[in-house]
């Protein structure tokens, strides 16, 4: 269930949503608010399958998972297709132009009402390359938004949450340009 009247805010609750995903070849539900107070979560999204950018950023996100679940983060692909067309791009492998088995969810926005309360509807009616990052209270920390032609960086979104993580757990500093963790931060 998605509440329109709650577009996506840095500083503010990220928009909730239930939709169908597909995870391990199954089609399921998936809610956004169930993942609060347990995980941050890297919420991206895509154009459409089958595509050429798309399977280059969500089989790096999968590929890279167990850096996100080391840093006690949820990953969450999102298009405005299908569960059923989902299903079938995982069930081709990557030599043959599919996904293969992926290490998080798709979740389908065939309505885009999850599109548009994040706002990264085009006006196409397909999803730009929208990618948030959402604490564990459910508050948007972070929006970036690309075009169609390229695609994001796994290892800027890691850097990212990270510097989230350290100054959500050490309030009293924040992180200048190009932090990585260990470097020294500023006490304010």
């Amino acid at each position: 269930m998605n509440n329109n009247n709650n577009k996506a805010q840095i500083g503010k609750v990220a928009p909730d949503f239930e939709a169908a995903a597909v995870f391990h070849e199954e089609i399921g539900k998936i809610r956004l608010s169930d993942y609060r107070k347990k995980k941050y979560v890297v919420l991206f999204f895509y154009p459409l399958n089958f595509t050429f950018v798309c399977p280059t950023e969500i089989t790096s996100f999968s590929d890279r998972f167990e850096e996100f679940r080391s840093l006690d983060t949820e990953v969450l692909g999102i298009s405005v297709d299908s569960e059923y067309s989902h299903l079938a791009w995982l069930e081709i492998d990557r030599e043959d132009g599919g996904l293969g088995r992926l290490t998080f969810p798709l979740i389908s926005d065939l309505k885009k009402e999850i599109s548009n309360s994040y706002n990264i509807l085009n006006d196409s009616g397909v999803a730009l390359r929208g990618l948030f990052i959402i604490d564990k209270e459910g508050v948007m920390q972070y929006s970036t938004t690309n075009n169609l032609s390229f695609g994001r960086s796994v290892d800027e979104t890691l850097r990212i949450l990270q510097a989230i993580q350290y100054v959500t757990e050490n309030p009293d500093e924040v992180c200048p340009s190009d932090w990585e963790p260990g470097d020294e931060t500023i006490y304010i």
